[in-house]
């Protein structure tokens, strides 16, 4: 297995080995927004190498895209050029590096602890689905216990269009959003700070090269399209939620904030954890041809754990370490990432170069790999219990949720992709 001259990338635990090398923004206190590189406890700015001529012979479209400050320039350049990219990082990295090489890039290593993280891209456009048959069941028997699944759902990938503009990076507050909600014995509804704040479990993905207006993106070559993922957490207010969502769905109760972690991880590092595609029930319909793919039903799935942490700021104040709530894997979404990108695009919407697409709450079959607070208290009827002994239906103000995401197999070195965190704050 490959290992680095950099001693914490090869230490087992890390989220980013030399196998990993996600890509995101960072500053520091000397240093402006730029694109940078994780590997071990450290950060390598790209722009430098780029200027120094380290990352040679790659191309000089490829050294322009990483001398900027947002990463959508180098994911328009397609695979070809982020594969390039790769297998450069990867040979100024690995243990057998030229010791002249070596000192140079010693040089532009940041402890990642010194740094600050930023958005990776520039967010023209956001868009979140409801990819989990779990999750999607799971909610609807909480609503419509006789009728969970709408009928659209098995030949249709759901979604939404959120908001780019609300979208925050990892370890950024999150204030508790006010909105309109109606009880159920209440004649008119009221205005005031959401009651039933919860938090989704989501995988977002980074769409690379895009598509013009009219032209579709076929699903056999859909793939080419995505760049990387990230951790998402799609925050959520049931009650604001459940009064405005007829007839049109998702407004206010979601565009108020999103979390993603801040390094992306490339398709190329995930490809040892390719899996399946979920395996449908076989009564269930076979997806129409153009979301159909021999290529992407073998391999279409992904085997990441996913975890969700929680710490209140009782439990911080005894110094007692965050629980885990939840673990599940994103092998378990019923639409894949090609299907839910291909269908996007299938009417001729076109795709830009740093759009997020979300894969909606990720859950699995039982209680304990659930991705939201609705699910795993039932909607309050159920409420959680914590150490402090403290009852949780939903977020109170001074929680913090931490996702956390990570790929395991034999034979392969674990990835991970850091941390998606935020504290919620009281509301204004």
């Amino acid at each position: 297995m490959q290992t680095s001259w950099i001693e914490s990338a090869n230490d087992g635990i890390t989220d980013f080995p030399i196998q990993n090398l996600p890509f995101g923004v960072f500053s520091t206190n000397s240093l402006d927004p730029r694109i940078g590189v994780a590997i071990g406890n450290y950060v390598l700015d790209l722009r430098a190498c780029s200027e120094q001529g380290i990352l040679d012979p790659v191309s000089s479209a490829i050294l322009q895209a990483c001398s900027a400050s947002a990463l959508n320039h180098l994911m328009s350049l397609g695979s070809k050029a982020w594969s390039a990219l790769r297998t450069r990082l990867i040979e100024i990295l690995r243990i057998d590096t030229q010791t002249e090489t070596r000192g140079k890039v010693e040089n532009l290593l940041y402890p990642a602890s010194d740094v600050t993280m930023h958005l990776p891209a520039v967010i023209g456009d956001y868009t979140d689905f409801y990819a989990s048959i779990y999750h999607a069941t799971n909610v609807g028997k909480l609503f419509r216990p006789d009728n969970p699944l709408l009928p659209n759902y098995k030949y249709v990938p759901i979604g939404y269009h959120g908001r780019a503009s609300s979208i925050v990076v990892s370890g950024t507050e999150i204030k508790r959003p006010n909105g309109q909600t109606k009880a159920a014995d209440a004649d008119r509804p009221v205005f005031g700070a959401s009651r039933s704040l919860d938090y989704e479990l989501e995988v977002g993905f980074f769409v690379g090269v895009g598509n013009s207006r009219g032209k579709t993106i076929p699903i056999d070559t859909a793939e080419k399209h995505i760049f990387g993922l990230c951790l998402l957490n799609d925050w959520s207010a049931r009650d604001i939620q459940a009064w405005e969502y007829q007839p049109l769905g998702p407004f206010l109760a979601k565009n108020f904030a999103t979390t993603v972690s801040p390094w992306i991880v490339t398709m190329q590092a995930l490809e040892p954890f390719r899996t399946a595609a979920f395996e449908r029930d076989p009564d269930d319909p076979k997806p129409l041809p153009y979301l159909s793919s021999e290529t992407d039903h073998r391999q279409g799935g992904l085997d990441l754990t996913l975890e969700v942490w929680f710490s209140s700021q009782r439990m911080r104040e005894i110094k007692q370490s965050p629980i885990r709530l939840s673990k599940g894997n994103a092998r378990d979404l019923y639409w894949t990432l090609v299907q839910m990108l291909t269908h996007h695009a299938s009417n001729g919407c076109n795709l830009q170069s740093g759009d997020l697409l979300g894969t909606g709450t990720i859950s699995g079959p039982t209680k304990d790999s659930v991705g939201s607070l609705l699910e795993m208290a039932r909607r309050g009827a159920d409420p959680i219990q914590l150490p402090t002994g403290e009852l949780r239906k939903f977020l109170a103000d001074w929680d913090e949720i931490i996702l956390r995401g990570y790929c395991e197999r034999e034979g392969h070195a674990r990835i991970g992709f850091g941390e998606c965190c935020g504290i919620v704050l009281p509301a204004s």
